[in-house]
């Protein structure tokens, strides 16, 4: 029995099982990096497909790494405020790194590097990481979770006839609803309610006029 044994198995043991999620998590990842010019860029960005059930596993990992990340931005933040603009080995730099600054410095950025180390733990690309940090933490910082989305597709796998699946990050492929437009006929234009009111204005004064003659007949009736 597989008490307290939380996930699925895949078909696989430990070892690869561990080893899958890392590829599924940082080849979603890696989807977001700039692929221009590269020969195996990404079709779609920020987008993979695979099986309901892989998608499902890889997921909290996607979702944990760019946590990490998001929590790393304050300190990213404290410390390039804190950093030099000179460049390496330069008498400037040379000043700045035996002062008091760059102890300030080197504070605010360990628990930075503390975080990019445990992300490639988690990931073991050093590629992913690069992206992970730099474009989906800022892009993530006011969202509290919830980064990405898991979509059924209708048509199975050919071969095994698995099922597949869509996972994504949000804000990127985000579905908007519109509505739909009242369609206009011809035959709703022809009896057109505006035409009603000239029919009886028309009518009005035809039985305006013919009132006063009827009452003067029947007063001169009862003469």
């Amino acid at each position: 029995m597989r008490h307290k044994r939380r996930g699925r198995k895949l078909g696989r043991n430990p070892n690869h099982q561990r080893a899958l999620l890392k590829n599924l998590a940082s080849a979603l990842i890696l989807t977001e990096r700039d692929a221009e010019g590269d020969d195996n860029a990404p079709k779609v960005r920020g987008r993979i497909v695979t099986t309901l059930e892989k998608a499902k596993e890889v997921r909290p990992l996607v979702e944990r790494c760019i946590t990490i990340a998001r929590r790393a931005l304050p300190h990213q933040e404290t410390a390039d405020g804190l950093e030099v603009d000179a460049d390496r080995n330069t008498d400037k730099w040379r000043a700045w790194r035996h002062s008091a600054e760059w102890q300030a410095w080197n504070r605010a950025v360990a628990p930075v590097v503390a975080a990019r180390r445990r992300a490639l733990r988690l990931l073991g690309d050093k590629e992913a990481v690069r992206v992970l940090f730099d474009e989906l933490g800022p892009r993530f910082a006011e969202r509290p979770g919830g980064y990405t989305r898991i979509l059924r597709l209708a048509t199975p796998r050919l071969g095994d006839a698995g099922k597949r699946a869509i996972l994504e990050f949000v804000g990127t492929h985000d579905r908007v609803s519109k509505k739909a437009e009242r369609p206009a006929f011809e035959s709703d234009e022809e009896e057109a309610p505006a035409d009603r009111p000239e029919v009886a204005e028309t009518e009005a004064p035809e039985q305006a006029d013919a009132s006063p003659p009827d009452s003067a007949d029947e007063e001169a009736g009862e003469k």
